[in-house]
This record gives structure tokens, sequence and C-alpha cells, in this order.
């Protein structure tokens, strides 16, 4: 008989979890689970996955668009949006970067702070 699964939650390496956990929590507007130094859950409040952020000493950002020999991206999230000019602005103001290369119209992709590309697309 197969064992049940279910995913709790998708952590992300960084190089400050308290930090890159804030920015989500306020572009999100999920809630602080559990805190510690070096690792903070966050959950949204309608249930679902959670999304956790691990400190990591030797972390490093990956690259976007991925290069040769370069850190490549493990995963990226995307993100639901009602408004993406109001959406990137929103993102932009909490610490996101827009990343130079777009590849999509209907689809903005941004860097977190540590780095990490997310998408922002239309619902």
């Amino acid at each position: 008989m197969k064992p049940r699964f279910s995913l709790a939650t998708v952590v992300v390496d960084c190089p400050d979890a308290q930090a890159l956990a804030g920015f989500y929590q306020a572009l999100l507007g999920w809630e602080v689970k559990l805190s510690e130094a070096d690792w903070v859950l966050l959950r949204n409040p309608e249930g679902g996955t959670g999304l956790s952020f691990q400190s990591e000493p030797d972390y490093r950002p990956p690259v976007w668009p991925e290069l040769p020999a370069e850190q490549q991206k493990m995963l990226h999230l995307d993100i639901r949006v009602d408004d993406l000019d109001e959406a990137e602005a929103y993102a932009v103001a909490l610490g996101a970067v827009r990343a130079a290369w777009q590849p999509q119209d209907d689809v903005r992709v941004l860097l977190a702070p540590a780095g990490h590309p997310f998408c922002l697309f239309l619902t």
C-alpha cells in the first residue's frame, strides 16, 4: 500500500532567512508560522502549501537568464496577480528588481532581494 504524501512547504535557500521571508510576507500577505534565526515558515491564511526560507552561509544567487558556468536557478515562483503594473510596482517598492530580460509580454520576471527570480502573471 502506498503511504500518504502531502507537500507541506517549499524551502528557499538564501543568505538571510529573516530578510527574504519579510519580503515575501509583505508581498503575499502570508502569516509567519515559525521563526528561528536561520529558518522562517510562511503560510497562506487561506491554506495550502507553505513557503519556508533557510539561511545558507555559502549561498550564491542564480543568474537570469541562465548562463553556462554560472549559478543556475533551481526553481522559481509563479505568482498570480490581477494587475501586472501595480503588482510589479508594489514588489519593487518592497525590494524586488525587474529582470533585464523579459521573455513574455504577459508575464513579468522580477528578482527577489536574494536574487531568486519570480514571475508575476495575470489571473
